[in-house]
């Protein structure tokens, strides 16, 4: 006969509930010992050292007041040993334990992190008990205004460094986000990010501008074009005419070449569709963008063109009316196309921002909203990759021209092959 043994629910639960508590105390009774541990190496390294009746100059001194510290298990209540080291201008410090440790550093970089992804500074103290325990103060809302206001002093020294490096692209967009205090509820912050020579993407501006006007962007432009920005060889972005205007006026883009977002630009002329044609009309658009020639992507156009021109024709004419903008990325390495078509690159990173600001219900300032995007963008940029084919940009810095994404050989290169 089978004899099945049940397991009592009320038991099983009691021992769950009791997991965190045996971490806890697990990582109490660890840290103990090293700490003892600790200042046993400590005084024995020392133990030679003598005053001069004889008497240790070093020796354990007791227990420190308990003290709550916070840790990835969480709050434990901890005493100490103490040291007393009779040497002048001598302390000992514990490694393990540095005196006003309330946190470790993990906790520590847990505070940031779940404010930027979204966490409401009224809702820290409950989450933060409820998983950590008790005597988590030094995760409290007060312990955000005080990181947000460091942060506000390093974005300010971000936005006044010297940039020294070679941009070969630079992507440019805005976010809209909402404000809650102030007259203006809406502000519009202008990012760029840059490509540098060893195909790594870096965060190269955040602003706030009225809305995406010439004007804002063209003071964003010579912002960096005074801290040393080189002349980069190609600008990527949506339509939006106010950048691009701006990058024609100001000074020291003269030479840019400009791409137009096929993502943006491909919802725009299916906007002009009708919903039963848009399906058709997207895939002829995706032939056109990912064709493997200039030539290739004029004939797929045309097709385009005859199949929807008579019914549809602001549809064909958004098409047709920024072609050479369109197409700039032919002139680059083919390994760079899927980075040059489109604005992924910031638009990706934007899904956090607006994650933030929807929590929020909207940064409370103009100052806040610009601190905040350049916390989330600078967080975003630890996992930016660098391009496909970045061994390439060096080419491309040094003169060589490419046609239809391979490289043109050169009269030098061809003197050098006959050599």
């Amino acid at each position: 006969m089978l004899n099945l043994i049940t397991e009592n629910h009320d038991e099983r639960q009691g021992f769950v509930l009791t997991l965190d508590e045996i971490a806890r105390q697990g990582a109490l009774k660890m840290l103990t010992m090293a700490l003892d541990l600790e200042v046993a190496r400590y005084v024995d390294q020392h133990s030679e050292l003598k005053d001069d009746n004889g008497h240790a100059l070093i020796v354990r001194n007791g227990k420190a007041k308990p003290r709550h510290v916070t840790l990835g298990s969480g709050t434990i209540k901890l005493t100490a040993p103490r040291v007393n080291d009779r040497r002048p201008g001598e302390r000992f410090i514990s490694k393990i334990l540095p005196p006003y440790l309330r946190k470790s550093p993990k906790v520590e970089n847990l505070l940031p992190i779940l404010y930027l992804k979204g966490l409401s500074t009224s809702d820290f103290k409950s989450a933060l008990t409820e998983f950590l325990g008790e005597g988590t103060s030094g995760l409290s809302p007060s312990a955000i205004v005080a990181l947000k206001r460091s942060w506000e002093a390093e974005f300010t020294e971000w936005k006044k460094r010297a940039l020294t490096k070679q941009y070969a692209y630079l992507w440019a967009d805005g976010i809209h986000v909402s404000i809650r205090l102030g007259e203006d509820k809406k502000l519009c912050l202008l990012v760029i990010i840059g490509v540098t020579e060893d195909g790594e993407k870096e965060l190269l501006a955040v602003s706030a501008g009225y809305r995406e006007s010439k004007d804002s962007w063209k003071d964003v432009l010579d912002d960096l074009k005074s801290r040393g920005l080189k002349t980069p060889m190609l600008a990527v972005g949506d339509g939006a005419l106010g950048f691009w205007a701006a990058l024609r006026e100001a000074e020291g883009f003269k030479t840019t070449k400009e791409q137009r977002c096929w993502v943006h630009k491909i919802a725009n002329v299916l906007d002009a569709l009708p919903k039963r044609i848009q399906p058709r009309a997207k895939s002829m658009l995706h032939e056109i963008m990912r064709s493997e020639t200039l030539t290739d992507a004029n004939t797929a156009k045309e097709k385009f063109v005859h199949a929807f021109h008579e019914k549809f024709p602001k549809a064909v004419k958004k098409i047709e009316k920024d072609w050479t903008e369109l197409t700039a990325f032919f002139n680059f390495p083919a390994m760079h196309w899927q980075h040059l078509r489109t604005t992924n690159a910031i638009e990706s990173t934007f899904a956090t921002v607006r994650l933030r600001t929807n929590v929020t219900k909207g940064a409370g300032s103009k100052t806040a909203a610009e601190t905040m995007t350049f916390k989330l963008l600078e967080d975003a940029q630890k996992r930016w990759r660098k391009i496909r084919g970045y061994e390439e940009i060096k080419n491309l810095l040094n003169g060589v021209a490419y046609k239809d994404g391979v490289m043109v050989a050169t009269a030098q290169s061809q003197e050098a092959d006959a050599a």
